[in-house]
């Protein structure tokens, strides 16, 4: 346990986990997609979908797609904001089997009609567990620097991805890789102790067999 853990997060209220951690879930989506998004469909499950008008949720998860930061005072008028700028916000309840009751599953839009989608969950304290990206699985505490990396599923694609991180004198600490179907469209989640190289994201790119790669920082 760190201090984080105790204390929390600096943030606007109400609610470490209705507020900070929905807010980090909105930022981690912005981040995904890697363009302003113009459009956001959110789903609302368990505890998030029954209370989240009077915890602020809604306004935390549209002030961190926007990139706001959890101490960000312009959070409790998101929603204007949104409007102002363009940003179409629909938001829905429902169940999602199997999920926290925290939970959040959102799909961003830019204006050249590219999408990102996540689940993510607010697990208190302010810290999240990203469990989806574009439908397959993952699991991302937002605590360490993250590579997701989209890509083919085609032989030697890990070898060349983690032979990059290690040219970079990254340390890997996690690592989670999900496909939808053996040759098919799948996801490496890679955590890593530090990040000192940011070339990683353009030589990782530039590999076959790869889509994207998005670097997400500590959140």
């Amino acid at each position: 346990m760190n201090v984080f853990d105790i204390l929390g997060p600096v943030m606007i209220g109400p609610s470490s986990s209705h507020t900070a951690g929905a807010a980090r879930i909105g930022r981690v989506t912005l981040a995904l997609l890697g363009a302003p998004a113009v459009r956001a469909d959110i789903l609302l499950h368990g505890s998030f979908a029954k209370t989240y008008r009077g915890h602020g949720t809604d306004k935390a998860l549209i002030a961190g797609i926007m990139g706001m930061k959890t101490d960000d005072e312009r959070i409790r008028f998101a929603p204007e904001l949104a409007a102002d700028s363009g940003l179409q916000v629909r938001i829905s309840t429902g169940e999602i089997e199997g999920a926290h009751p925290n939970t959040a599953r959102i799909t961003l839009t830019d204006a050249a009609g590219h999408q990102a989608s996540l689940q993510g969950s607010s697990i208190g304290g302010g810290n999240i567990l990203i469990t989806q990206v574009n439908g397959m699985d993952v699991l991302i505490t937002g605590q360490y620097p993250t590579l997701i990396v989209l890509h083919r599923d085609a032989p030697g694609t890990i070898a060349a991805v983690t032979e990059v991180v290690a040219e970079t004198g990254a340390n890997i600490c996690s690592f989670r890789l999900s496909r939808q179907e053996k040759g098919g469209d799948a996801v490496m989640n890679i955590e890593l102790d530090s990040l000192t190289d940011h070339s990683i994201k353009e030589r990782i790119q530039a590999l076959p067999n790869i889509f994207s790669c998005t670097v997400l920082e500590p959140i």
